[in-house]
């Protein structure tokens, strides 16, 4: 697939590819006329990545992380390394829901004053 197409598929632009290709996270391969073209698994290994910055991992776990993704291994400091991540991520998403909660209440009380908020304690 040409740069453009993967881009399309999977929602990024053009630029994002190229950052991701200097930071060894995708791999493409030059025509000999110099475009780029990607495999067929480009699209699902751009999402991937974007999931794992979604959830704030730097680019060099992502790059440690994907090889694992492809093989089923990792080194046990790595293996720690994302069971850390893994808690933090946890936390943040018990975080989140207590924001959510809480916004629940403000929209109820605000379309209902006489509603009973139990998130507001």
């Amino acid at each position: 697939m040409r740069i453009g197409e993967v881009a399309d598929k999977a929602g990024v632009s053009v630029r994002a590819l190229r950052y991701y290709e200097e930071q060894d996270l995708l791999q493409a391969w030059r025509s000999p006329g110099g475009q780029r073209h990607y495999p067929d698994t480009a699209v699902s290994r751009v999402r991937l990545i974007q999931q794992l910055y979604a959830a704030g991992l730097p680019s060099r776990v992502v790059r440690e992380v994907l090889p694992c993704v492809d093989s089923g291994e990792a080194r046990p400091a790595l293996l720690d390394q994302l069971v850390a991540e893994r808690v933090r991520i946890d936390q943040r998403i018990t975080d989140l829901l207590a924001v959510r909660d809480r916004l629940d209440d403000v929209i109820a009380i605000t379309r209902d004053p006489d509603a009973d908020c139990s998130h507001m304690e």
